[in-house]
């Protein structure tokens, strides 16, 4: 790991330029994403940049993920800096321009142009504002899944209860192996009352990855705008929103990027800007610029800043070792689990960076015979092992997800105390 100036993110402050500095891991030349995912020396520098504590396993980083050192010390530094100087000289002055390289960064990374970017708080909030963007009328449909994000659910139904539209949920098999039967599944829903739809990348229930660019491609033929929600895919895997060919998209920055906690971002495609209303009202000179879903009052601006640092972070490690890394550890665990023969996954282990196949980093196990909220608090109360735990109408299970942080000791402790319970109880 190196430390290295990084005059990307030069901070000037009242009294001149504050020069910052990030780690960096070092990769060996020539090496492939496959090869150095198997590269613990490397892994240990990158986990080095944390600061977790070891004491406990983190196996839930699909709910939030921690924040390397470099960006937790950039947010603190440019939070100190709003409340040493005038307030107003920072929030209105200097953070302005540092928003806007961090904008530009996001865009050209992920393909996009930065006019067409919007930083959110949350994945949340930027859904939240395509979704009810959209003027829609009594008895207008939506369509969604019935695993879809309880929070973009629960907004659908608040329109619903309000304006009269309705609410349309479809049941996805999992694991699904074949893309082209959820597409299948999205048309045989749509009606002529059908006005938007909703369709996340990869299922926070179980990481299920959904066919959005065929999805899209489904509601454009219809003339039927779609919602994407990138939340568990942006940054875990390697891709770019334009690759997706989409006109909404909506992510959290604080959970595979590594962004600090409460940052997000929005993608509206550019002819898309005007008639799209934003969640906190906009002058009507504001109409078609990106920037109009960001007025929501005086807010800290550090958070935001500091994504350079988590953009700098990702980039010197590359998506696709990332994405490599994650795979890899992902079949670590489930294959030794999967060997037991008391194991189910509802998540398939198919999974590859081009073509992406049906699955990423993120699993749903569960253990035939033991209830999964007890195994989930045994494992924390006898191991300190965290997970996810899902109770669904449709499946139940432990949800995984280790991160680039992760050991192979964790997963061997963590599997041993499943392989433990699988033969002794609970």
């Amino acid at each position: 790991m190196l430390l290295v100036e990084d005059p990307a993110v030069d901070l000037p402050t009242p009294t001149g330029p504050m020069r910052t500095y990030v780690y960096r891991p070092v990769a060996p030349k020539g090496t492939t994403p496959h090869d150095l995912a198997r590269d613990e020396d490397y892994w240990a520098q990158v986990a080095a940049a944390f600061t977790v504590d070891r004491s406990a396993i983190n196996l839930n980083n699909a709910a939030i993920t921690p924040s390397p050192r470099v960006v937790q010390e950039a947010m603190a530094r440019h939070l100190a800096m709003a409340n040493s100087a005038p307030v107003a000289d920072v929030l209105w002055g200097v953070d302005p321009p540092l928003k806007e390289a961090v904008r530009r960064r996001l865009a050209a990374h992920w393909g996009v142009s930065a006019e067409e970017l919007a930083i959110t708080r949350n994945g949340s909030e930027g859904l939240q504002i395509l979704q009810n963007g959209f003027d829609l009328a009594r008895g207008d449909e939506v369509l969604c899944t019935t695993q879809d994000y309880p929070r973009m659910v629960a907004t659908f139904k608040q329109r619903e209860r309000r304006e009269g539209i309705v609410l349309r949920q479809l049941k996805v098999p999992v694991p699904e192996e074949n893309p082209a039967k959820i597409v299948a599944l999205y048309a045989a829903n749509i009606t002529p009352k059908t006005k938007l739809i909703l369709v996340t990348h990869v299922l926070n229930l179980t990481g299920q990855v959904m066919p959005v660019r065929e999805v899209v491609a489904l509601g454009r033929q219809r003339g039927i705008p779609v919602i994407v929600d990138g939340a568990h895919s942006f940054a875990q895997w390697d891709y770019k929103i334009s690759d997706l060919e989409c006109d909404y998209f909506a992510t959290s920055l604080h959970k595979w990027l590594f962004a600090p906690h409460g940052t997000g971002l929005l993608y509206v495609k550019r002819d898309k800007i005007k008639a799209l209303w934003p969640l906190t009202a906009a002058k009507p000179e504001q109409a078609d610029d990106i920037r109009k879903f960001e007025e929501v009052g005086t807010h800290p601006e550090a958070n935001n800043v500091a994504i350079a640092e988590a953009l700098t972070f990702h980039e010197a490690i590359g998506g696709a070792r990332k994405d490599a890394r994650l795979l890899y550890l992902r079949d670590t665990w489930a294959k030794r689990l999967l060997a037991t023969r008391r194991v189910k996954l509802y998540t398939s282990l198919r999974g590859s960076a081009a073509p992406r196949a049906s699955t990423g980093g993120v699993a749903l196990v569960d253990v035939d015979g033991v209830d999964p909220m007890k195994l989930w608090a045994h494992l924390w109360d006898k191991h300190r092992i965290q997970l996810g735990a899902t109770i669904h109408d449709e499946f139940r299970g432990l949800r995984v997800s280790p991160n680039i942080y992760t050991t192979l000791a964790e997963l061997d402790r963590f599997c041993t105390a499943v392989e433990d319970v699988i033969k002794r109880g609970l």
